[in-house]
């Protein structure tokens, strides 16, 4: 990185310290303004996203479609900017503003246990969330970021409460099912596409799909069982759903967990479709024979 890039990237570090004093409506007004300016910039990214939608609801009007991309476009950099709070802010702010509903008990014991936490916009506030106001040391998978400034601002953010543990992506899989039996739940993010090498393809909203059968197999790895967790932006901050455990998973097929975790995923989907991250390629890999759907 050059120097330059360095001073920039410092410079942006600084300015999300600084947005983290802002009152949430002013931030989310910024966001909003934000949003959509890369819908109308960002073309390569809305093309991406509409190629998704309308492969995944295909009975969608264009306005329909118009209107999830947009609000999908504002959401995501509605979250980008809560970063500066949830990293920065004080710890009575992040509190106030993460709600943790639902099954909150499936998390609380000492048993291994895998959170599917699917990628919607919210799920750095998720982790935030369990991070700092569970009593439990939670484990996640994290991707090197090309620019080091922002690398460490990210990892540093992350690591913010609970002795929270990041193990590299290349690092393997034997660090992470020692630290999940040992009782340290991983957060994990298996619901994008990551190459055809590791994955399989099941269908994801109708459409087959390269799919990483990680959830599964950590699982079954771990001894552990798998709680869902899909966080929600709302008006106030985010409100973190924990789900029931689920009682049928895994199962000696890692196929049919693999489709059954992208069903439920799909439902999980529908009752927010402009949370989603709709802007990633989901369906870059496709099965032998199949044209490239961008």
């Amino acid at each position: 990185m050059t120097m330059l890039g360095q001073l920039a990237s410092h410079a942006g570090v600084q300015a999300m310290r600084l947005l983290a004093l802002l009152p949430l409506s002013w931030l989310r007004g910024l966001g909003w303004l934000l949003g959509q300016t890369l819908y109308l910039l960002a073309r390569s990214r809305r093309r991406i996203a509409w190629v998704n939608l309308r492969l995944c609801f295909p009975s969608w009007s264009d306005a329909q479609v118009h209107s999830v991309a947009v609000g999908t476009f504002v959401h995501f950099a509605q979250a980008w900017l809560d970063r500066g709070w949830l990293w920065h802010a004080g710890s009575a702010v992040t509190a106030r503003r993460l709600q943790i509903v639902g099954a909150i008990d499936a998390l609380t014991d000492a048993s291994p246990v895998v959170v599917f936490a699917p990628h919607f916009v919210g799920l750095d506030a998720g982790w935030t969330a369990l991070t700092q106001q569970l009593p439990r040391q939670f484990t996640t998978i994290y991707t090197n970021q090309a620019n080091r400034v922002v690398d460490q601002w990210i990892l540093r953010g992350r690591q913010r409460y609970g002795q929270s543990r990041l193990f590299g992506r290349i690092a393997g899989v034997k660090s992470i099912v020692v630290a999940l039996r040992a009782g340290e739940p991983l957060y994990l993010l298996p619901d994008m596409n990551f190459g055809p090498e590791e994955s399989i393809y099941v269908p994801f909203c109708g459409v087959m799909a390269a799919t990483v059968p990680s959830l599964s197999r950590f699982a079954k790895l771990g001894r552990a069982k798998v709680v869902p967790v899909v966080t929600r932006m709302t008006p106030t901050g985010y409100q973190v759903e924990v789900m029931p455990a689920w009682s049928d998973f895994p199962t000696d097929d890692v196929v049919a967990d693999t489709a059954c975790m992208n069903q439920r995923l799909q439902g999980y989907i529908e009752s927010m479709p402009d949370q989603y991250y709709w802007v990633h390629k989901r369906f870059k890999s496709r099965p032998a024979g199949d044209a490239s759907v961008y």
